[in-house]
């Protein structure tokens, strides 16, 4: 492969780990933030953000740990053939499948920016009763599509040099 795509390979790998590995702490905040809504229910005032805020870190959590989900080849997979098949058969069917992948978070990062354009623009806020601005989860949403997005072209490549013999290391 052309030392351009093993260059971006390697970069989008290197991206996504990190900001996977930031992300897996998010489960920890978001276990902090539902202890503190136990408690205060409990002891203190009940507090009327703690249940969105938590809502807003567990969607945090999974879109921006899309793209090492996918990266990690942690990602749900039927495997009725898939285990048989030689590597760089399972390389050309998931050059092809990834195809689709890309079409659907092209298609949904453009639905993201319109909705974040929207929420900026208008200074859009929740319904509930705390109201927060729903710009800075749908920022986070949209560079989470774009990491896995590059993730997953990152994966068409690299599926694409094991087809033609070549993997990347």
């Amino acid at each position: 492969m052309p030392k351009a795509i093993t260059a971006y390979v390697r970069l989008v790998d290197g991206v996504n780990r990190y900001v996977g590995l930031f992300a897996m702490y998010l489960v920890f905040a978001m276990m902090a933030i539902l202890f503190y809504s136990s408690i205060s229910k409990t002891f203190l005032l009940p507090a009327n953000w703690t249940l969105e805020m938590a809502q807003f870190t567990m969607a945090a959590y999974y879109i921006l740990g899309g793209g090492y989900s996918l990266q990690i080849d942690s990602h749900v997979r039927m495997d009725l053939a898939y285990s048989r098949w030689s590597p760089r058969t399972r390389a050309v069917v998931d050059s092809v499948t990834v195809t689709f992948l890309i079409f659907f978070l092209a298609v949904l990062l453009i639905g993201g920016i319109s909705s974040t354009g929207y929420a900026l623009r208008y200074g859009e806020t929740s319904y509930s009763s705390w109201s927060p601005y729903m710009a800075p989860i749908k920022i986070i949403m949209c560079i989470g599509i774009t990491l896995t997005l590059l993730q997953a072209i990152a994966a068409f490549f690299r599926n694409l040099a094991e087809a033609i013999g070549r993997p990347i290391p």
